[in-house]
């Protein structure tokens, strides 16, 4: 056989002969297409040289110089076409091997197409277009030189019927389009042929080089294929990725751009409606987001109908497998059928039908996913805006919860979201049905009506299924909210709990509603195993938009209600004087903070005028203190100033005021402390203190200040009140509105008001009410006189503080060095072992996790999925029949097999952990925030109970069939094997590179979404402050903020989702296209057409197992975490419930409480003990020397829950539960209503309660906050004496009390527990002279013990000198 040469080696054709003229000769046609190829390649590749040359030094051009010229995505397009049509012109032109010009130009003009696009991407990145001139010239050369070709095929009566005439007159289309964008781009940009270029800039996102995210600025390539995330998903691999790496959103994504273009679309439907009709939030969101959500199901119809070009490639490689290709020893003009008919050209085809429907559907996400979180970044600023102008009476009458707030950020925005991702598919899936029926048809006949009927009958029971999902869904989603709500309130009044030995009763409490929940979840595993549809159940949003009333300083004629009809505040007419400090006074309940908050436009005004005076419309800002003290999350520096700028001397005048330095002191970074829930917990006094401090340093016309000495000592509430109020707001002229029960300070105010029952009792100077209400000013007298001596108790808290610091810090150095035991034991940690230890699989946890499921489940599920991994035998169709129905039963027996272990391991981590925390001894809960348990709770116990099993299921399933799919495929043809150990290479690296930036990718998306989340709550919280300082807008940036950088983490785990997929999903094309490749190979070695349909069918199978197996690998990884988070929990140790009866040696020191039941012992501890010492009588601190003996057994042998039960305790902070009176009183439910009533009456609460509808069974919502302060420590001392102990104790009871209702309720005590024995930690100095014995101690030591009278004889003694600075 001659070789080959250009116009084929049949000389005696006058192949060379140009006697009919050059343009007649088709070999000479073909040699001028090749013109502009070299043309091209000559002119620009030493270009690319020199600029690669110049560039050596740098790895990647800056981002800042990326500027697309016009028409940037259309190029790439049409290159991309344009090389597909060359694969096309080589592949008809190389079946005539002789003739080289048939392919020769289409290969050169292949790599030109190929060049072009890359000079255009290092032209365009270095912004110097006038070097597009040498593509212009390309474009018209090639356009010219293709028309002559198609102009000669015309002439010779080549026509639509040939491919080589389609193909020449595609190119020429093509050529001249490239063409037109070319000129587009110089008429435009001016580079050349102009006298004025036009300078442009790069868009402002890529100015600033804090953004990372590019996905909207790179070219169409690296789009498709999400190659600008390389170096970041490698990198990740030797340094872990955090905030800093990942940058800025650019501004189109950002949440306040998202938010002004719903909150626009919003208003244009108000405006458009003319008010009449209110606007809908789902036209809104469409209106907004409707194109990008357009864009996505076009990507998403174009690659489910390429979807259905795999089946037909396969379809004709079958058929055409064993006909031999027609020789062809001359030119030849071929048809597009015959094309099609060659097996290799088909196998080509199926590839790249594959990769474009893999790009097309990864495109589709993408698209989706960026408006989705778009969407959700405009939802929760609108949730945040609504949330600054909810009423407090929404938030205190428990309309709306924090519960409810943290569901609709946390959980309802990401259900919105997850709509939109799953739109597409929405109406994606009737397309998909109807094509696959009509393709069915096609081949199958009549067979595939019938599969269709069977479809159409199954889709009620779909819709029921998913109804029945949704309702379920709902359902888990109530009880798991329930069980949070039960959790969080046990862990706020753990210390009560455990006083009052009720673990077991609130333990059962929220182990019924788990079990409610875990039904759900079981029934929702088996509609889930039942149905192949999922369907997202979608609650609306219910936030009601509040109006805020007027800010006044002045009230006339107010009536003021919390939401109901009945007034809380009648008549009120009021003026607070300019400059000068005006106190509000009176008992428990009377409105006094109610009266502030009224003043600050936070209640509903029924009738009356509150107004500022010089500003009817508007108000200066408010320095606040709250009764409630509430903190950020921040440092103390950052609490204290509050957004004010830094001002060293004022700050410092302010911290001196209110006694803060000896405790900035004892934190470990001073006032750069973290605190609040991730940080040290600070007491009572030392919060309020802050709370003080913040007021004071704004610099504000008016100070409101609500019961700001109700948890500070005399020592503290006089140095407060002479540095900060007096001398430091007072210089400065400014107004001060004081809360108090402190009655010894009214000599000191300019101006008061006494409130009784709601309403303003008397109003005026002190001189003013001696003179008008003598008997008034006589009880005042008589209490001030009775000027409490308030032991000091800040040495305590001190001590408490730093007990608490290094507690933690011990903590956290066992749990460091438990994880170092864990990690590989290397002396060098070099960045070979980290990187090594960060893409290590938690097996070791994995196991932990599945054997808390029973043994038993993890065989069964094993067995089972075992089962599906079957080889169809595709002769004989019964057996087939059979082999699918064991498929479908074994699918569901695993599905269930799986769920039902997940839900066991679940339900057993549950239990366990409950049990574990609720039984820890209480110093467990003094070093551990409360959010770092809550999360136990919530997101951990989440992610076990949903998300672990169904990815643990899929994991399995897609592994197996991947592993079945490729052991059919060696079957078929042996020869894959070799191919598949460099895919498998490949596939290796890729898993290993994604799971570690996936896993860290996940970390930072879930360490940034608690600040938001925290941000919410905070807000919700402190909604009366923010609002009083004025300080909405900081706030407001402060949560755009945090949400724009919970976005980005999440955008780019979107993006790194995609770049897995993109890259699996091509190798899955490689694999389908070696596999086709080998079949058509061994066609020739009698291997039947059936087998070879039946390897290629799992081949196309192979790309999303393999997506799923890595995905599922990397998410495992991640949701592991929560399970070794419980787990580390479950090694807390327990208190000893049992008693210890062991022989006890004699101890030197004993303390005996007198036993006889008509005695009381008064204990008064000076400096620190007496909060350990009560609770010492419950066994609730570590005994390390002496013992406490009752009625003569030594309390460390008895079980707990009989001591605790024997004894009561009213605590200074008041701990109420949700639910009912009743249930607040007496959980146990073993009271009768009377003894309640009595309880109540002893409190002095029975007529407010009687006035309440429901009277014991009235609500109490969570935490009591439908109550004040007052009234919840007096439901705490109610709820000691309905259980009527031998012993009671009375740890500063009286805190939030006034000091009128505190005498009757002395008075009271006294009757109610004459005969039994009563322990009060005083207090008051004046409620103790009664008392049968005192001890007085100081620094934990005992200095004094004897009767009162005895010791006041004693005038050098310490508690006479007490009761002499009383008087």
């Amino acid at each position: 056989m001659a070789g080959l040469s250009f116009c084929g080696n049949n000389v005696t054709k006058n192949a060379y002969s140009v006697d009919t003229g050059m343009l007649n000769n088709g070999c000479f046609v073909d040699a001028l297409n090749l013109v502009p190829h070299v043309f091209l390649l000559f002119i620009t590749f030493p270009i690319l040289f020199i600029g690669w040359g110049s560039q050596s030094s740098k790895v990647q051009i800056h981002h800042n110089t990326w500027l697309h010229f016009p028409g940037h995505n259309l190029r790439w397009i049409l290159t991309f076409t344009l090389l597909f049509v060359h694969v096309c012109e080589i592949a008809e032109g190389i079946m005539d091997t002789n003739h080289l010009h048939l392919f020769m130009p289409a290969f050169m003009g292949f790599i030109a197409a190929t060049t072009s696009v890359v000079y255009y991407h290092n032209i365009e990145t270095s912004n110097f277009p006038k070097l597009l001139l040498a593509l212009f010239i390309y474009w018209v050369l090639a356009f010219i030189t293709k028309s002559i070709k198609l102009w000669k095929f015309a002439e010779y009566g080549v026509g639509v019927l040939h491919l080589r005439f389609c193909i020449t007159a595609l190119l020429v289309v093509l050529y001249g389009l490239l063409m037109a964008v070319e000129i587009n781009v110089i008429r435009v940009r001016r580079y050349v042929f102009f006298a004025n270029p036009q300078k442009v800039k790069p868009p402002e996102d890529l100015q600033d080089l804090g953004v990372r995210f590019l996905q909207p600025f790179v070219n169409l390539l690296s789009k498709a294929t999400y190659w600008w995330m390389n170096p970041l998903i490698i990198g990740a691999h030797k340094r872990p990725i955090e905030l800093k790496k990942i940058g800025k959103l650019p501004i189109a994504m950002r949440a306040l751009t998202n938010y002004l273009k719903l909150k626009d679309a919003y208003e244009d439907q108000r405006v458009s409606g003319g008010g009449k009709k209110a606007p809908s939030i789902w036209r809104s969101m469409y209106r907004a987001f409707g194109r990008p959500i357009l864009l996505s199901s076009t990507f998403r119809y174009l690659a489910d109908l390429l979807g259905f070009a795999g089946p037909l490639c396969i379809y004709g490689i079958v058929e055409h497998l064993n006909k031999k290709p027609v020789p062809y020893f001359e030119v030849y003009f071929m048809s597009s059928n015959e094309l099609l008919q060659n097996t290799s050209v088909l196998a080509v085809l199926l590839f790249l039908a594959l990769v474009l429907q893999r790009t097309f559907l990864q495109a589709s996400y993408y698209v989706t996913i960026e408006t989705g979180i778009n969407l959700r970044g405009a939802l929760l600023a609108m949730i945040y805006n609504k949330i600054l102008r909810l009423s407090t009476s929404n938030m205190s009458m428990g309309e709306m919860t924090l519960g409810q707030i943290n569901n609709l950020v946390a959980i309802e925005t990401n259900q919105l979201m997850w709509f939109l991702f799953l739109c597409p598919n929405l109406w994606a899936m009737p397309v998909q049905i109807v094509m696959g029926v009509i393709l069915l048809y096609y081949l199958l006949g009549t067979s595939a009506l019938i599969g269709a009927s069977v479809i159409v009958l199954l889709a009620p029971v779909q819709y029921l299924i998913a109804t029945k999902l949704a309702d379920t869904q709902k359902s888990t989603l109530d009880q798991s909210t329930e069980r949070l709500k039960k959790t969080t309130e046990i862990l706020k009044g753990i210390k009560l709990l455990k006083l009052y030995a009720w673990e077991n009763i609130f333990c059962d409490s929220v182990e019924d509603t788990r079990g409610k929940e875990l039904t759900s979840l079981r029934t929702f595993a088996l509609y889930t195993s039942m149905s192949s549809e999922t369907h997202t159940h979608l609650r609306s949003l219910h936030l009601h938009v509040y109006l805020i009333p007027l800010y006044p300083v002045q009230v006339n004629g107010g009536f003021f209600t919390w939401g109901s009809n009945l007034s809380t505040l009648s008549d009120i007419n009021i003026c607070i004087p300019t400059g000068q400090l005006t106190m509000i006074v009176g008992q428990v309940g009377c409105g006094k903070s109610s009266l502030l908050l009224a003043m600050l436009g936070e209640m509903q005004t029924l009738s009356g005028k509150v107004y500022w005076r010089t500003l009817p419309k508007n108000r200066y800002s408010v320095g606040y203190a709250t009764q409630k003290s509430w903190l950020l999350n921040a440092t103390v520096e950052d609490n204290i100033t509050f957004g004010s700028p830094f001002n060293k001397q004022r700050y410092k005048t302010v911290i001196d005021a209110c006694s803060l330095q000896p405790d900035v002191d004892l934190l470990p970074f001073g006032d750069q402390t973290e605190i609040g829930e991730r940080g040290i917990n600070l007491s009572g006094g030392q919060r309020q203190r802050i709370c003080v401090a913040r007021a004071l340093y704004q610099n504000t016309n008016i100070v409101f200040l609500d019961d700001p000495f109700s948890a500070l000592d005399i020592h503290l509430s006089d140095h407060l009140m002479q540095e900060g109020i007096l001398k430091f707001l007072q210089d400065d002229k400014r107004t001060v509105v004081l809360v108090t029960h402190k009655l010894q300070y009214l000599i000191h105010a300019d101006w008061i008001i006494a409130m009784k029952d709601g309403s303003v009792l008397r109003e005026g100077t002190l001189k003013d009410i001696q003179t008008h209400d003598v008997e008034l000013y006589e009880h005042w007298k008589t209490l001030m006189n009775r000027q409490d001596q308030e032991l000091e108790k800040t040495a305590l808290e001190r001590k408490t503080l730093r007990r608490a610091f290094y507690s933690r810090e011990a903590k956290n150095q066992v749990d460091d060095d438990e994880e170092e035991e864990e990690e590989e034991e290397e002396e060098d940690d070099n960045m070979s072992t980290t990187t090594s230890r960060r893409s290590k699989i938690p097996w070791r946890v994995c196991w932990q996790y599945l054997s808390s499921g029973g043994f038993l489940m993890v065989f069964l599920m094993v067995f089972s999925i075992n089962g599906t991994a079957g080889l169809p035998d595709s002769y004989y169709v019964p057996v087939f029949i059979i082999l699918c129905g064991a498929g479908i039963a074994l699918c569901l027996i695993t599905s269930l097999t799986v769920e039902f272990l997940g839900l066991s391991a679940a339900t057993n981590l549950h239990h366990n952990l409950l049990n574990k925390i609720i039984h820890a001894p209480i110093r467990f809960f003094d070093v551990t925030p409360l959010g770092q348990i809550l999360n136990r709770f919530s997101a951990d116990t989440n992610i076990i109970d949903q998300h672990i099993p169904p990815t643990l299921e899929s994991l399995t399933r897609s592994t197996l069939l991947c592993l079945s799919a490729i052991g059919v495929i060696a079957f078929v043809t042996p020869s894959f094997l070799i191919a598949l150990i460099p895919l498998a290479v490949s596939f290796y690296f890729i898993q290993k590179y994604f799971r570690v930036a996936s896993k860290d990718l996940q970390d930072l998306d879930d360490s940034t979404q608690l600040p938001l989340l925290c941000h919410f709550s905070e807000t919700a919280e402190g909604l009366t402050t923010i609002r009083a300082f004025r300080h909405e807008s900081r706030f407001k940036q402060k949560m755009l903020e945090l949400t724009d950088t919970n976005n980005t983490a999440y955008l780019f785990l979107s993006a790194a989702n995609r770049w897995l997929e993109v890259r699996t999903d091509y190798l899955g094309a490689v694999i389908v296209l070696t596999a086709a490749v080998a079949s058509i190979w061994s066609s020739g070695k009698s291997l039947p057409s059936s087998m070879v349909g039946l390897g290629l069918t799992y081949a196309l199978t192979v790309t999303n197992y393999l997506n799923w197996v890595v995905r599922n690998l990397a998410d495992l990884e991640v949701q592991m975490a929560a399970v070794k988070k419980v787990n580390s929990f479950l090694s807390t140790e327990s208190e000893n419930y049992e008693g210890s009866m062991g022989k006890l040696n004699t101890l030197p020191h004993q303390m005996l409480l007198p036993n006889t039941l008509d005695t009381k012992l008064e204990i008064k501890i000076q400096d620190l003990g007496k909060s350990s010492l009560s609770l010492a009588f419950f066994n609730m601190v570590d005994v390390f020397e002496g013992r406490i003996i009752i009625d003569g057994i030594d309390i460390c042998k008895l079980p707990l829950q009989t001591l605790r039960s024997r004894l009561s305790i009213i605590l200074q902070d008041p701990v109420l539960f949700s639910g009912s009176i009743r249930f607040n009183l007496d959980p146990e439910r073993t009271c009768t209503d009377d003894r309640l009533w009595e309880a109540l009456e002893i409190a002095q609460l029975k007529n407010m309660v009687k006035a309440l509808s429901g009277g014991l069974d009235a609500v109490v919502t969570e935490g009591g906050e439908n109550f004040s302060v007052g009234q919840r420590q007096l439901f705490c001392l109610a709820r000691a004496f309905v259980r009527k102990s031998s012993i009671l104790i009375m740890d500063e009871a009286t805190a939030s009390i006034d000091m009128a209702t505190e005498n009757v309720l002395q008075k009271v005590v006294m009757t109610a527990f004459a005969d039994r024995t009563v322990v009060t930690i005083a207090h008051r100095v004046h409620t103790i002279l009664e008392a049968d014995l005192v001890i007085v101690m100081k620094r934990g030591n005992i200095l004094e013990m004897d009767k009162p009278e005895t010791l006041l004889e004693n005038e050098d003694g310490m508690f006479a000198s007490f009761v002499r600075a009383d008087m």
